[in-house]
């Protein structure tokens, strides 16, 4: 039997969590259970109360929204804090078997270790495959897997290139387009300003892994109990071939990503630029002040100017196989990441969509930012989103992956080994941890 799958930053194995749950098939998943989207009406209609774990901000008015269209259900909101710390605290619950929430969010890249042990209800059964065409390809990719639908997207995060304008124009820099320009660009600013940097990272395994996504990278496949490992595919050669210089040339500087003195880098110009997702601007608006008017968007970089891009972060809410109202959580989660009303109210304080209506709205797209000095930044964003390399599948235990990352692949940062010799390390970590909890795992 398969063991449990670490769920979170330093969480160590928990026998609980094994595949136990009573009509998980091979792929996980409750089954034996549906309803048509009348019955699910007709549910919220005659009403009732379910339990929603989430972190997202915009919470509290997506809630209010739901409860004025359905009086009847009242929704209990538990803040879970941050992604870590809401799988941490579902695992716990899992595992006790008492206080599971009707609706939770999870990350895309958390979603499968839930899952492939069969904690996640499969949507599918309950008529939401007619949803798809609302959704990006990429943040249907990430809740379809497996012969099911685990989730609904909540947001996604195309990434992008935020520059702050000012310091390349006082440094006589040309914003890069391509990676190749990004070195040159970093080596010149490095040359008129040692003390200032293109960008930052100590070795991100989120930011790593996006950017072998936007490579063309596909290192990871699950198939059921079958998990291919490949660090040293076309598209993740091509990631660290190219990085690798980037690392050597010494134009990054070595701060930690949301650490204060990388906020203070932001703010005092120290770092120029960073590759992040689409939810970037709310971050610079509120944590870089001192940037207002000088910091840009342009799209994603890339390696021979053909668009590419790839989805750093973002979040979908499922329903966990253990629900103690689940025909309710089925219906609420229905309305929260498909109507109007709530995708609005999400909107409205900088969420960042994953359904294509809203990512095309004359609305969304002529949105003029006046902390970047009036750009339509949704414009530089959505054709990103439209750009996301499909096909992108995270490993079943990612977040342990995440854990490792620093032992394994931070030499290289360090430059203390290669990019190439600390990849063919993570991967043989992963796939020894992957054979340990029951997997069938190839390279």
């Amino acid at each position: 039997m398969r063991r449990v799958l670490a769920a979170g930053a330093g969480i160590a194995l928990a026998g609980a969590l094994s595949a136990c749950t009573p009509d998980a098939g091979p792929a996980g998943g409750g089954g034996g259970e549906g309803a048509t989207a009348e019955e699910i009406e007709a549910a919220l209609e005659e009403g009732g109360e379910i339990d929603y774990w989430t972190w997202t901000p915009q919470a509290e008015a997506q809630i209010a929204a739901f409860e004025l269209a359905y009086p009847n259900v009242r929704v209990n909101l538990t803040d879970t804090v941050g992604a870590g710390e809401a799988n941490e605290k579902l695992q716990n619950v899992l595992a006790a078997g008492d206080g599971v929430p009707d609706v939770v969010q999870i990350e895309y890249q958390s979603l499968p270790q839930f899952q492939l042990p069969g904690h996640l209800t499969d949507l599918s059964a309950y008529e939401f495959g007619e949803l798809e065409s609302l959704y990006t390809a990429s943040t249907w990719g990430a809740v379809a897997q497996n012969d099911g639908i685990w989730g609904l997207p909540q947001d996604s995060g195309p990434m992008a290139f935020f520059y702050n304008e000012s310091v390349f124009t006082e440094l006589g820099v040309d914003v890069p387009a391509t990676w190749d320009e990004y070195l040159e660009a970093g080596r010149a600013i490095k040359k008129a300003d040692p003390d200032a940097c293109i960008g930052n990272d100590t070795g991100d395994p989120g930011l790593t892994t996006s950017l072998v996504w936007q490579a063309g990278g596909q290192p990871f496949r699950t198939e059921g109990e079958s998990v291919t490992i490949d660090l040293a595919d076309e598209g993740t050669a091509r990631w660290a071939e190219t990085y690798q210089e980037i690392i050597d040339a010494g134009i990054l500087c070595d701060m930690p990503g949301w650490s204060d003195e990388w906020y203070a880098g932001l703010n005092d110009g120290t770092i120029a630029a960073v590759t992040l997702g689409a939810w970037m601007p709310g971050i610079l608006e509120d944590g870089v002040p001192e940037g207002k008017g000088d910091w840009k968007v342009a799209p994603m970089l890339t390696y021979d100017g053909t668009p590419t891009n790839a989805e750093n972060g973002g979040s979908a809410e499922a329903v966990p196989a253990q629900a103690p109202n689940k025909l309710l959580g089925v219906g609420f989660l229905k309305w929260l990441n498909s109507s109007d009303e709530s995708i609005s109210a999400f909107l409205e304080t900088g969420g960042f969509p994953a359904t294509v209506e809203h990512l095309g709205s004359e609305e969304f797209l002529g949105y003029e930012s006046e902390y970047f000095g009036g750009q339509k930044i949704n414009e530089v964003l959505a054709a990103g989103a439209s750009d996301v390399n499909e096909g992108w599948q995270y490993l079943p235990w990612q977040s342990y992956a995440n854990d490792i990352f620093a032992d394994t692949m931070g030499p290289a940062w360090l430059g203390e080994t290669t990019l190439a010799d600390s990849l063919a390390a993570w991967q043989a970590e992963n796939e020894a941890y992957g054979a340990d909890q029951g997997f069938t795992v190839g390279g």
